[in-house]
């Protein structure tokens, strides 16, 4: 009776987001309210539990999201990642201009949400197209593809952030798993799925034509060497701490710099020196960029916070655990049930990260168990949430509106190349879970 309650509360959430148009994180408060009742919570006890489970959840994740979105905001907004862009496709030349393409979009994917990293990419994409006279899908999807592994698959974004939450995950470990399951997934989707596209027609947009003004605002951006590893920072940081706390393990110092929080905070300091005075902007000007920065993710965390209300209200019940023993019995493996349930999710309402954190909330104590990886499971389970992406998300409706395609083009080219994403990432982590 229990899972029965919970898949009518997840289908009431659903129901409520995409017939109801209602705000996320009204959504999830109302829906954890009538769960923590139906699940025989006593009314009284309901409020204590959603304030704990936002607390708990935000708590964790409020420093390392908010200074991801003012690294990123700072990156784009100098025009470090348009220099980026422009130094990989210079470098690599017009022949493998679609893997230079690729790259800047995996390298300014990382600081950068996945929608200022789409509206930043597109004219870029479309000055190439213009420029050499190629198929713009052909050469286009590969760098949007990269741009949404490292949405779903890497921190700090806000939807592995919240699933390491969620699952106790390490930001380090998760973050090496995350790259060596990324990189095929992105060339699975893009480079060699884009040559079944070639021929697709396709209106680009005059809007995109590059000018005189654009190259010159480009060659006062930062220098290459400043560009590159502002972005990139926080993975070499984080990357190296945690194989030297492998190689030398229980030292404070290490345990220190390792943390996420602080790794992510030593660059966004760096960041507000390399990309301010460095670059003759003020620090009253950066640190107005970062105040914007915080704006920006507001939603988002009101739309974890409230997954997290849910969460503690099926933990308080029992219901989550009872459930948890009921899937030990499933012939299916917790790995792949994360992922599907994600999927599930992301096809009914769009939103990859809800559909992550929702799923999380389910199959989190079976990582409590034991039964999974938690690092492991923060990748499947982002990888079910990139799953079929269409009309209900707005990834495809940019997607559409900026290529100028059909909506069965779009189908064919857009949604077809999350669903690869997300498959070769569940293989990549299954992969990942027999040899380690």
């Amino acid at each position: 009776m229990a899972f029965v309650i919970v898949v009518c509360c997840i289908v009431l959430l659903v129901l409520l987001l995409t017939a109801g148009r209602m705000n996320a994180f009204l959504a999830f408060l109302v829906v954890a309210i009538i769960a923590g009742a139906w699940l025989g919570i006593p009314l009284q006890k309901i409020p204590a539990a959603l304030q704990k489970g936002i607390g708990d959840t935000v708590g964790g994740l409020l420093v390392i999201l908010a200074l991801g979105a003012m690294l990123g905001k700072l990156v784009a907004e100098s025009g470090a990642a348009n220099r980026i862009a422009q130094a990989l496709m210079a470098g690599l030349g017009p022949k493998y201009v679609q893997w230079a393409l690729l790259t800047a979009g995996f390298i300014i994917g990382i600081p950068l949400f996945y929608g200022v990293g789409f509206v930043l990419m597109v004219p870029l994409i479309f000055s190439v197209i213009y420029r050499y006279k190629l198929p713009a899908v052909y050469i286009g999807l590969p760098a949007l593809a990269a741009l949404s592994v490292t949405h779903g698959f890497l921190p700090p974004h806000p939807s592995p952030v919240a699933l390491m939450g969620q699952f106790h995950a390490n930001m380090g470990l998760t973050l090496m798993y995350g790259l060596i399951v990324a990189v095929p997934a992105i060339i699975i989707a893009g480079p060699v799925f884009s040559v079944c596209l070639k021929g697709m027609p396709v209106g680009p947009l005059q809007l995109f034509r590059p000018d005189k003004e654009e190259e010159k605002a480009e060659a006062a951006g930062p220098g290459k060497g400043v560009s590159f590893l502002t972005a990139l920072l926080p993975v070499l940081l984080l990357i190296v701490t945690t194989l030297l706390q492998l190689v030398m393990p229980g030292r404070p110092w290490l345990q220190f710099a390792g943390e996420a929080p602080v790794v992510m905070l030593f660059c966004v300091l760096v960041a507000a020196f390399t990309l301010g005075p460095l670059q003759g902007r003020s620090v009253r000007a950066v640190m107005h960029i970062y105040g914007e920065a915080v704006k920006d993710i507001a939603m988002i965390l009101l739309i974890i916070a409230g997954a997290g209300a849910l969460k503690q209200v099926l933990a308080d019940s029992g219901v989550s655990l009872r459930i948890a023993e009921a899937m030990r019995a499933w012939q299916i493996h917790p790995l792949a049930l994360g992922w599907l349930m994600a999927a599930i999710i992301r096809a009914c309402v769009g939103s990859a990260t809800i559909a992550g954190i929702t799923a999380a909330g389910m199959v989190a104590p079976l990582v409590g168990q034991g039964l999974a990886s938690p690092e492991l499971m923060v990748l499947s389970v982002g990888a079910g949430s990139l799953m079929f992406s269409h009309v209900n998300d707005a990834g495809f409706w940019m997607f559409k509106e900026y290529f100028n395609l059909s909506l069965k083009h779009t189908l064919l080219s857009w949604s077809v190349m999350e669903t690869i994403v997300g498959i070769a990432g569940l293989a990549g982590v299954m992969i990942l879970d027999t040899i380690l």
